[in-house]
């Protein structure tokens, strides 16, 4: 689709929102640059010979170069980013405990009979194969949760300009494996509580312990974006130049 000044203005203001950029200054920007796009028109050229292809990166450089994005640290962007990376690994290592629960993952070895009676409780037993599987996959949720948190922070720090990027994502992989055990302790907690605390309703345990974990791992990414942020203020932004010539 060739870009146009009617889908060119509302993606560099939707752009400019996103960086922060206030409502007046984006709209003095949106003015110029409909004005160059229209001036372009009338000289024969179209607005996807002028701006190029990329009107979002157009727009953040736009913004970036008139020091227009505020300092701000996008903790709470860091927190939302961190849970929606752990969403689907949490997911996967319910559904191991539910089925360790079930004893699905550590099949009876031999049944006790107290008095030579009817058959008592099932002994589990770290031999069967399946015990090791369950193991295994919650290694494996643990170690996607690990790059599918880093990939989702960093993605997100990079989408809005966040500053002090890098200093977080130095940071982040030396603090997962911590944040990651810790949400996984959680849950753990909240899943063993769910039988004596609601009994029959014990299934209810599952979602709980998932908000449960997705919270420690979303505080735990906004400390630790929260510690790595600069503490003292970044220098002063630079004076902005007039209209932007195409």
């Amino acid at each position: 689709m060739t870009p146009t000044v009617e889908t060119v203005i509302p993606q560099a203001m939707a752009t400019w929102r996103r960086l922060g950029v206030d409502e007046d200054t984006a709209a003095e920007m949106a003015e110029d640059l409909a004005a160059d796009l229209t001036a372009a028109a009338h000289d024969g050229r179209d607005a996807g010979a002028v701006i190029g292809d990329d009107v979002d990166a157009l727009a953040t450089s736009w913004a970036v170069e008139r020091g227009l994005p505020p300092l701000h640290w996008r903790v709470k962007e860091t927190a939302v980013a961190a849970a929606g990376g752990a969403f689907v690994p949490a997911i996967l290592a319910l559904v191991f405990c539910f089925l360790s629960w079930d004893h699905t993952f550590d099949p009876c070895a031999s049944w006790a009979e107290p008095g030579g009676g009817t058959p008592g409780t099932c002994r589990s037993t770290l031999e069967s194969p399946w015990m090791w599987a369950g193991w295994a996959g919650w290694a494996g949720c643990a170690l996607l949760a690990f790059f599918m948190i880093r990939r989702t922070v960093s993605v997100t720090l990079q989408h809005h300009l966040a500053p002090a990027r890098e200093a977080t994502l130095r940071a982040l992989p030396k603090a997962l494996p911590v944040i990651i055990v810790a949400g996984a302790l959680v849950g753990g907690g909240i899943g063993l509580l769910g039988e004596p605390v609601l009994g029959y309703f014990a299934i209810l345990a599952l979602p709980v312990a998932l908000v449960g974990m997705l919270g420690t791992v979303a505080a735990g990414a906004a400390l630790l974006r929260h510690r790595t942020c600069p503490t003292k203020e970044f220098p002063a932004q630079q004076p902005r130049p007039g209209r932007r010539h195409l």
